[in-house]
């Protein structure tokens, strides 16, 4: 694992120190999970947004089809 300094505002700060006692956990496992379920968020919003884009698409609309076509066919078979 590796340290990572950074500053924060004083009241996220207070905030962060009163969640801590409050949990009885430290702070840093606080930031750390925060800082995944965050990152994770992120991922899927550009998910969300590559789909929202692909669906406009008129060549990957036509590639979605085509490979449908081919699916249920082998179905089918």
């Amino acid at each position: 694992m590796k340290t990572f300094t950074s500053t924060l505002p004083d009241g996220l700060l207070e905030k962060l120190n009163t969640m801590a006692q409050k949990l009885m956990i430290p702070k840093n496992k606080i930031i750390e999970r925060a800082l995944t379920i965050y990152l994770d968020q992120m991922n899927r919003a550009e998910y969300v947004k590559s789909y929202k884009k692909a669906a406009t698409d008129e060549n990957i609309l036509d590639m979605a089809e085509e490979g449908m076509e081919d699916y249920f066919k082998q179905l089918d078979e």
